[in-house]
C-alpha cells in the first residue's frame, strides 16, 4: 500500500533529479541567464531592416552601443539592453523602432488557454513573452498553472507557495474582507451590518503585509517579470472552495484582475496569462480578468474534440459566473466580454493530411477566429523544449542556420498575428 508518505519520498527523489538537469541546462550557478543577440539577428530578424542599414547607423554615431565583438571581427552582439536602447535612438526613415503602444492605456491581457493537456499553452505562453520582449515591450507574465512548467522555462523553481496566485487570492480576500467590514461599520442606516470573520490561518500568514511587487520577480529576460507557481499551489483550488465559505460576498473570481487593477498602467505594455489545463478558480480568475482569450490546440480529432468541449463548458461556466452572490465584482452587472477569442494550432506538420484536413476544421467551424498561421513542429521546437528553453533563447550556432530559422519563423508569424490582435483590443480599453 502507498499513501502520501510515498509520494512525498517520491518528490524529494525527482528533486534531486530536478536540481541535476538545471545544473546541465542552466549556467555554472544554476541561474538561467540570457545570450546575446548577433547583428544579423538584430537587423535582420529583430528590427526587421538590411543589416547594411544598421551598420552604416552605427558608423555614424559613435555613442550607439558597440556590443560585443567576436574575434575574427565579422559580428558583433548585442544584450537585450544595448537592443532596446538601439531601438530608442536609432531611426529608420524618421519613425523609431519602438513597437505600437498606445498613450494613456493600461498593459492589455491575454489568457492562454484549453483545459486539455499538451495543447501547448506553456511554450506559447514563453514565445509569445520572449518574442514581445524582442519587440520592445515590457511583459509581465502570469503562471496559473500548479505544473509550474512556465516559472521553470523562465529559471525560476524556488516559489514558496504565498508568493503565487493562491497568495494573491487569499490576499485579496483578507483585504475586501476587511472593506466590507469598514463599510458596514459605517453604513448610512446606523445600523452595524454583520462582521465576517477570517480564521487566523488565513489573516496570520502575513499575506495582508505583502506589497503589489512581493509577487512579482525578475527573470533572466530584463524586460519580462513574472508571477510564478509551484507545485505547492496545487491546493488553490481546495483553499478557494473553502475562502467562498468564509465570506460568501467575496467576489473571488475578480481576486486576480484587482491586483492587476492596482499595478500602474505604464509598468508594463503586455500581461500574458498561462493557465492551468482545468476550469477552476484559477483559470476562471486568468479567463475574468483577460482582455483577449487565446486558445492553443493540437492539430488532431482528439484535441478538436476536446477544445470544442472546453468552449462549451468555459460559456457555462462565464454564463453561471453572473448568477453566483460573490461572482462578479461589486457594481458591475455587464457580462464577461473578450475583445477578441482566437483559436491556434500547435504542433503542426505541413505535410501531414490529417493536420491539413483538421486545421480546415478548425476555419470552417471558428472561422474567423482561427489564426492564419499555425505553430510548426520542428526539431529545433522539440530541443528547445527539452531544454526549458525558447527558440528565442537558443542560439542559431548550435543547429544548421536553416532550422533554427524555420523554427523562429513559425513562432514569429503566430507571434505577429497576437501583436496585431493585441494591439486591435488595445483600442477597447477606457484611458
Amino acid at each position: 500500500m502507498f499513501t502520501h508518505s510515498d509520494l512525498a519520498k517520491l518528490q524529494s527523489q525527482s528533486l534531486k533529479m530536478q536540481g541535476h538537469i538545471r545544473k546541465q541546462t542552466y549556467s555554472p550557478e544554476m541561474e538561467k541567464t540570457l545570450r546575446r543577440f548577433s547583428s544579423w539577428e538584430v537587423a535582420e530578424l529583430i528590427f526587421k531592416i538590411n543589416p547594411s542599414t544598421l551598420r552604416g547607423r552605427l558608423a555614424a554615431d559613435p555613442s550607439l552601443p558597440e556590443g560585443e565583438v567576436e574575434e575574427d571581427g565579422r559580428q558583433r552582439w548585442y544584450t537585450l539592453q544595448e537592443i532596446n536602447e538601439l531601438r530608442r535612438r536609432v531611426r529608420i526613415k524618421n519613425q523609431p523602432l519602438l513597437p505600437p503602444r498606445p498613450a494613456g492605456k493600461r498593459a492589455v491581457r491575454a489568457a492562454i488557454a484549453n483545459f486539455k493537456g499538451g495543447a501547448g499553452k506553456s511554450t506559447v505562453a514563453l514565445h509569445f513573452a520572449h518574442a514581445a520582449a524582442l519587440d520592445g515591450y515590457r511583459v509581465l507574465a502570469v503562471d496559473f498553472d500548479p505544473q509550474a512548467t512556465l516559472s521553470h522555462s523562465m529559471g525560476l523553481s524556488d516559489v514558496s507557495e504565498e508568493f503565487t496566485v493562491w497568495g494573491i487570492m487569499a490576499r485579496d480576500l483578507i483585504q475586501e474582507t476587511e472593506r466590507m467590514n469598514a463599510a458596514g461599520r459605517g453604513a448610512e442606516s446606523g445600523t452595524a451590518l454583520p462582521q465576517r470573520q477570517l480564521p487566523a490561518s488565513v489573516t496570520g500568514m502575513g499575506l495582508n503585509a505583502l506589497r503589489i511587487t512581493d509577487f512579482i520577480k525578475p527573470t533572466s529576460w530584463p524586460t519580462i517579470d513574472l508571477v510564478p507557481s509551484c507545485a505547492n499551489a496545487a491546493f488553490v483550488e481546495f483553499a478557494s472552495a473553502q475562502y467562498r465559505h468564509l465570506n460568501p460576498e467575496w467576489s473571488f473570481f475578480a481576486a486576480m484582475s484587482r491586483y492587476l487593477d492596482a499595478i500602474p498602467p505604464d509598468a508594463y505594455d503586455i500581461i500574458i496569462f498561462d493557465c492551468p489545463p482545468a476550469i477552476g478558480y484559477q483559470s476562471m480568475n486568468a479567463v475574468f480578468a483577460a482582455d483577449v482569450l487565446y486558445i492553443p490546440s493540437g492539430p488532431g480529432y482528439w484535441e478538436y474534440d476536446s477544445t470544442t468541449s472546453f468552449i462549451g463548458q468555459l460559456s457555462e461556466a462565464l454564463e453561471d459566473l453572473g448568477k453566483f452572490r460573490g461572482g462578479l465584482p461589486e457594481g458591475t452587472s455587464a457580462e464577461k466580454a473578450f475583445s477578441d477569442i482566437r483559436f491556434l494550432l500547435t504542433r503542426f506538420e505541413p505535410n501531414n493530411d490529417l493536420h491539413r484536413a483538421m486545421q480546415q476544421a478548425f476555419g470552417q467551424v471558428f472561422k474567423p477566429h482561427v489564426t492564419e498561421h499555425p505553430i510548426e513542429m520542428t526539431r529545433a521546437v522539440e530541443q528547445s523544449g527539452r531544454f526549458l528553453s525558447s527558440i528565442y533563447e537558443m542560439d542559431y550556432r548550435q543547429m544548421t542556420r536553416e532550422t533554427w530559422r524555420r523554427a523562429r519563423a513559425s513562432f514569429d508569424r503566430a507571434y505577429g498575428e497576437f501583436r496585431g490582435t493585441l494591439v486591435t483590443a488595445w483600442d477597447t480599453l477606457e484611458d
